[in-house]
Protein backbone atom coordinates (compact mmCIF):
# COMPACT_ATOMS: atom_id res chain seq x y z
CA UNK A 1 0.00 0.00 0.00
CA UNK A 2 1.42 3.37 -1.02
CA UNK A 3 1.53 6.05 1.65
CA UNK A 4 0.50 9.63 0.99
CA UNK A 5 4.19 10.57 0.81
CA UNK A 6 4.82 7.91 -1.82
CA UNK A 7 1.98 9.38 -3.89
CA UNK A 8 3.44 12.89 -3.56
CA UNK A 9 6.93 11.65 -4.44
CA UNK A 10 5.54 9.94 -7.55
CA UNK A 11 3.98 13.23 -8.68
CA UNK A 12 7.30 15.06 -8.26
CA UNK A 13 9.77 12.40 -9.43
CA UNK A 14 10.50 14.29 -12.66
CA UNK A 15 10.61 17.69 -10.91
CA UNK A 16 13.29 17.76 -8.17
CA UNK A 17 13.19 21.57 -7.90
CA UNK A 18 9.44 21.50 -7.24
CA UNK A 19 10.02 18.76 -4.69
CA UNK A 20 12.36 21.13 -2.82
CA UNK A 21 9.60 23.74 -2.74
CA UNK A 22 6.96 21.22 -1.60
CA UNK A 23 9.26 20.03 1.21
CA UNK A 24 9.95 23.60 2.34
CA UNK A 25 6.26 24.54 2.32
CA UNK A 26 5.39 21.40 4.26
CA UNK A 27 8.21 21.67 6.82
CA UNK A 28 7.30 25.29 7.59
CA UNK A 29 3.55 24.73 7.53
CA UNK A 30 3.04 27.30 4.76
CA UNK A 31 -0.29 27.25 2.96
CA UNK A 32 -1.01 27.89 -0.69
CA UNK A 33 -4.12 30.00 -1.10
CA UNK A 34 -6.72 29.23 -3.79
CA UNK A 35 -5.23 32.06 -5.87
CA UNK A 36 -1.71 30.57 -5.73
CA UNK A 37 -0.13 32.75 -3.06
CA UNK A 38 2.09 31.23 -0.37
CA UNK A 39 0.77 32.33 3.01
CA UNK A 40 1.26 31.82 6.71
CA UNK A 41 -2.04 32.69 8.28
CA UNK A 42 -2.94 36.03 6.74
CA UNK A 43 0.64 36.93 5.86
CA UNK A 44 1.67 36.56 2.23
CA UNK A 45 5.20 35.31 1.58
CA UNK A 46 6.96 36.44 -1.57
CA UNK A 47 7.75 33.70 -4.07
CA UNK A 48 11.26 35.19 -4.34
CA UNK A 49 11.84 34.59 -0.62
CA UNK A 50 10.55 31.02 -0.83
CA UNK A 51 12.76 30.43 -3.88
CA UNK A 52 15.84 31.79 -2.13
CA UNK A 53 15.28 29.55 0.89
CA UNK A 54 14.63 26.47 -1.28
CA UNK A 55 17.58 27.21 -3.58
CA UNK A 56 15.46 27.42 -6.71
CA UNK A 57 14.30 30.05 -9.20
CA UNK A 58 11.20 32.11 -8.37
CA UNK A 59 9.41 30.61 -11.37
CA UNK A 60 9.76 27.15 -9.77
CA UNK A 61 7.79 28.38 -6.76
CA UNK A 62 5.06 29.72 -9.05
CA UNK A 63 4.90 26.47 -11.04
CA UNK A 64 4.81 24.48 -7.79
CA UNK A 65 1.86 26.56 -6.60
CA UNK A 66 0.15 25.92 -9.96
CA UNK A 67 0.78 22.18 -9.51
CA UNK A 68 -0.70 22.31 -6.01
CA UNK A 69 -3.79 24.15 -7.26
CA UNK A 70 -4.32 21.60 -10.06
CA UNK A 71 -3.91 18.49 -7.89
CA UNK A 72 -6.66 17.37 -5.49
CA UNK A 73 -4.31 15.65 -3.02
CA UNK A 74 -1.77 18.49 -2.91
CA UNK A 75 -4.42 21.20 -2.65
CA UNK A 76 -6.17 19.35 0.19
CA UNK A 77 -2.85 19.39 2.07
CA UNK A 78 -1.58 22.88 1.27
CA UNK A 79 -4.92 24.68 1.62
CA UNK A 80 -5.15 23.39 5.21
CA UNK A 81 -1.65 22.95 6.67
CA UNK A 82 -0.64 25.24 9.55
CA UNK A 83 2.63 25.93 11.35
CA UNK A 84 3.16 24.85 14.95
CA UNK A 85 5.59 26.91 17.06
CA UNK A 86 8.35 24.98 18.80
CA UNK A 87 9.13 25.74 22.44
CA UNK A 88 12.58 24.08 22.21
CA UNK A 89 14.64 27.25 21.83
CA UNK A 90 12.70 29.20 24.46
CA UNK A 91 12.24 26.38 26.98
CA UNK A 92 15.00 27.55 29.32
CA UNK A 93 13.50 31.05 29.56
CA UNK A 94 10.15 29.46 30.40
CA UNK A 95 11.62 27.13 33.03
CA UNK A 96 11.02 24.01 30.93
CA UNK A 97 13.35 21.06 30.39
CA UNK A 98 14.26 19.75 26.94
CA UNK A 99 15.11 16.19 26.00
CA UNK A 100 16.21 15.31 22.46
CA UNK A 101 16.13 11.61 21.64
CA UNK A 102 17.83 9.96 18.69
CA UNK A 103 16.04 6.72 17.93
CA UNK A 104 17.66 3.58 16.56
CA UNK A 105 15.15 3.59 13.67
CA UNK A 106 12.77 6.56 13.53
CA UNK A 107 10.39 4.74 11.19
CA UNK A 108 9.81 2.00 13.80
CA UNK A 109 6.50 2.18 15.64
CA UNK A 110 6.09 2.51 19.41
CA UNK A 111 8.96 4.92 20.16
CA UNK A 112 6.72 7.74 21.36
CA UNK A 113 4.65 5.30 23.43
CA UNK A 114 7.74 3.87 25.13
CA UNK A 115 9.33 7.26 25.77
CA UNK A 116 6.18 8.86 27.19
CA UNK A 117 5.65 5.83 29.43
CA UNK A 118 9.13 6.37 30.92
CA UNK A 119 8.52 10.12 31.29
CA UNK A 120 5.22 9.49 33.09
CA UNK A 121 6.95 7.17 35.57
CA UNK A 122 9.06 10.19 36.62
CA UNK A 123 5.87 12.15 37.31
CA UNK A 124 6.59 15.08 34.98
CA UNK A 125 4.26 16.53 32.40
CA UNK A 126 5.01 16.89 28.72
CA UNK A 127 4.45 20.47 27.61
CA UNK A 128 5.18 19.74 23.94
CA UNK A 129 6.41 16.82 21.86
CA UNK A 130 7.80 16.97 18.34
CA UNK A 131 8.78 13.97 16.24
CA UNK A 132 10.67 14.60 13.00
CA UNK A 133 9.30 12.73 10.02
CA UNK A 134 12.04 10.33 8.84
CA UNK A 135 10.82 10.77 5.26
CA UNK A 136 11.78 14.46 5.42
CA UNK A 137 14.70 14.50 7.87
CA UNK A 138 17.85 12.42 7.50
CA UNK A 139 18.50 12.05 11.22
CA UNK A 140 15.00 12.21 12.71
CA UNK A 141 14.77 13.06 16.40
CA UNK A 142 12.09 13.14 19.06
CA UNK A 143 12.07 16.38 21.07
CA UNK A 144 10.21 16.51 24.37
CA UNK A 145 9.60 19.73 26.28
CA UNK A 146 8.85 19.07 29.94
CA UNK A 147 7.03 21.48 32.25
CA UNK A 148 10.08 21.47 34.58
CA UNK A 149 13.78 20.66 34.59
CA UNK A 150 14.69 17.12 33.56
CA UNK A 151 14.58 14.97 36.74
CA UNK A 152 17.46 12.77 37.86
CA UNK A 153 17.34 9.26 36.45
CA UNK A 154 15.10 10.06 33.50
CA UNK A 155 17.92 10.12 30.94
CA UNK A 156 19.29 6.76 32.14
CA UNK A 157 15.83 5.22 31.95
CA UNK A 158 15.34 6.54 28.42
CA UNK A 159 18.73 5.18 27.37
CA UNK A 160 17.65 1.74 28.60
CA UNK A 161 15.07 1.55 25.79
CA UNK A 162 16.21 -0.60 22.86
CA UNK A 163 14.74 1.91 20.42
CA UNK A 164 16.86 4.82 21.76
CA UNK A 165 20.40 5.45 20.50
CA UNK A 166 21.17 8.68 22.38
CA UNK A 167 19.62 11.32 24.62
CA UNK A 168 20.67 14.94 25.07
CA UNK A 169 19.34 17.41 27.61
CA UNK A 170 19.24 21.19 27.64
Amino acid sequence: MNSMWDKIADKLRKYPAQEKVIRLLFERGFQVSPDGRVVSGGIELAHTQIAKEAGVDRRVVSSTCDLILADALLSSIFFNITPIPSLRDVAKALGFGVIVITPEDASEGGIIRDVTRIVSIHDVNVQQLHADDPRFVDSAKLTIILNQAVPDGLVDDLLSLDSVTSVSVS
